[in-house]
């Protein structure tokens, strides 16, 4: 690993944008190559981030400044991807459920399965079951990703999942669920493929559903 791809790195876990933008690009212009920046920089300092947030050493705060600080990396880092012609993990679809407007959870879990090296379309909050449809349509994803902060909407996921069903669209994708009401036994009751509790198990279990 080059110093510079340490310092961005040690750049993410310190939440320091600057940081990991400026080593990013010292990086690349020493030569190395995209996807060694990717793996040994980025990646690998987020996968830190999620053992650090499992081991109660960094909390929600903490794992949303150092989700910034490697976004601030990777967009330096996507247009030398996208000429290098790396692929993503897999492609991953997320929103809040409609009639819920939570935004912080959702942006998280998309900013960390960026990290993780998944191509993430994020559907915004309020997002209605067509919405959804027509997005899988477009985007062929693997995954999608659906969040619901309030015991009132989180019913919307039901619904969610059943018009990609009628769509004829269900056996072409994973759908996961999460937010702060929704439980493992929810996700199961509604036909969900999974649960995760948080961001960091959001990226476990969509990297489990890739393999």
């Amino acid at each position: 690993m080059t110093d510079s791809i340490v310092k961005a790195f040690e750049g993410i876990l310190k939440g320091d944008q600057e940081q990991v933008a400026e080593h990013v690009q010292l990086a690349l212009d020493e030569g190395t190559a995209p996807r060694e920046i990717l793996n040994e920089g980025l990646i690998s300092a987020m996968d830190r981030v999620g053992v650090l947030f499992e081991t109660n050493e960094y909390y929600v705060p903490e794992m949303l400044i150092a989700a910034r600080a490697m976004k601030a990396g990777l967009e330096i880092l996507r247009p030398e991807l996208m000429n290098a012609e790396v692929e993503a993990v897999g492609k991953v679809l997320i929103g809040t459920v409609q009639g819920d407007l939570h935004d912080i959870g959702k942006k998280l879990v998309a900013i960390m399965l960026e990290g993780a090296g998944f191509q993430v379309v994020d559907l915004g909050v309020d997002t209605p079951p067509e919405k959804i449809v027509e997005a899988l349509k477009a985007e062929t994803a693997d995954i999608v990703a659906l969040s619901a902060l309030l015991t009132t909407t989180m019913m919307n996921m039901k619904g969610a999942i059943t018009s990609v069903e009628e769509a004829g669209l269900r056996d072409q994708v994973k759908i996961i669920v999460g937010g702060a009401p929704v439980t493992e036994e929810f996700a199961r009751e509604i036909g969900a493929d999974g649960f995760a509790a948080d961001a960091s198990a959001a990226v476990k279990l969509a990297k489990t559903l890739m393999s």
